[in-house]
């Protein structure tokens, strides 16, 4: 409860094989009698190619410049090691915006609008536009950045979202398999959690793969984390992008109903963030080295509940949904990256030369 976790000869055959290897044999002498034109030197500021499209250092230092913070200070390697992550999610990406080019999906400016709302967190103006010129930024560069988020997440909701459907023989499956969880012998609480660690994750089990690695970098991600819940964001969908916990972030944070005497038995920080609000409300609780938003979703009374029972079907449909999606959304961006064409050529410049990285090219040689 401290965190409120509570989931490998016949003959002609004979024959044939040694005329195979024979033959390609041939082929190979022939073959290094040509002799093999070598690839064109690719740029130092390009750092991987995705289907023939560049992605460059430029880039990659935006987009690190958009979604970093600022007050951070970050050893060569941290900033090597964000990069390269940043980069990987581009090179996804780049994938996701080429299909939703070929299916000729758009952002209105309307969407485009309320995503910058959002992204500046009820931040004055003035102020807004001071953190753009800090981190290099220009309204339009953070407004085409959101832009590609937002095409990349209706290419998703298009093709993993709409295809997911619970039926209600899995409903009541779920149930039959499940029944004593309904049963409440004391008074229970609904409880969901967001954790955020202040160091970097060996595992990082949400949508967008964000890791706070730093005690600054997490308090700014769990005061942003509490202004898009302040804002309407519903908790589930935040949980699943931005949890670092690795069991309950594809749920959504949900934890279920813990019973009235382990909440109790809970550390005080954590246990009055349960008993003290009424539910709907969010607190941020400071345990085990981690930040957690705790939310209450219900207060629960005693008895055995059914699927006619308020909320109880609704429960298990959206816990049946998140699992499907989970599964389908990595499977779909496994197979669209395996489908692509990607070389990481940063990557590859870091293992070659153990973790140094070459400094820009001049322009003229861009």
């Amino acid at each position: 409860m401290h965190r409120l976790a509570r989931p490998s000869l016949n003959w002609n055959r004979h024959l044939f094989v040694v005329l195979s290897a024979l033959a390609a044999a041939s082929l190979a002498a022939a073959c290094r009698s040509t002799p093999v034109a070598s690839p064109a030197p690719v740029s130092a500021n390009t750092w991987a190619v995705v289907d023939g499209r560049e992605i460059t250092r430029a880039e990659v230092e935006k987009a690190f410049r958009r979604i970093g913070d600022g007050s951070q200070t970050l050893s060569d390697e941290e900033a090597l090691t964000a990069k390269l992550g940043l980069l990987n999610d581009l090179i996804v990406e780049e994938i996701l915006l080429t299909k939703a080019r070929e299916l000729k999906i758009e952002a209105s400016e309307s969407e485009l609008d309320t995503a910058y709302a959002a992204a500046k967190k009820n931040i004055p103006d003035e102020a807004f536009q001071q953190e753009l010129a800090r981190r290099s930024l220009t309204t339009a560069e953070m407004r085409d950045g959101l832009r590609r988020e937002l095409l990349a997440q209706k290419l998703i909701d298009r093709d993993v979202g709409s295809k997911i459907a619970v039926t209600d023989q899995e409903v009541t499956d779920f149930f039959n398999a499940n029944r004593t969880q309904f049963n409440l012998t004391e008074d229970a609480y609904h409880l969901a959690q967001i954790i955020v660690t202040p160091v970097r994750d060996a595992q990082v089990a949400n949508r967008t793969g964000d890791d706070a690695t730093t005690p600054q970098a997490a308090t700014a991600k769990v005061a942003m984390l509490m202004e898009r819940l302040k804002g309407g964001t519903s908790f589930r969908d935040l949980a699943m992008d931005y949890s670092e916990d690795p069991e309950s972030a594809a749920r959504g944070g949900d934890l279920g109903l813990v019973p009235l005497s382990a909440v109790k038995q809970a550390p005080p920080a954590l246990r009055d963030a349960v008993l003290k609000v009424p539910p709907g409300t969010a607190r941020v609780v400071s345990q085990q080295n981690a930040l957690t938003i705790v939310f209450v979703v219900a207060r629960e009374p005693a008895g055995q509940r059914d699927l006619s029972t308020p909320t109880v079907r609704e429960r298990i449909t959206e816990t049946l949904r998140a699992r499907k999606e989970q599964l389908l959304r990595t499977a779909y961006l496994a197979t669209a990256r395996a489908d692509a064409q990607v070389a990481n050529h940063l990557a590859r410049r870091l293992v070659e030369s153990q973790g140094t990285l070459p400094g820009p090219e001049p322009a003229a040689a861009r």
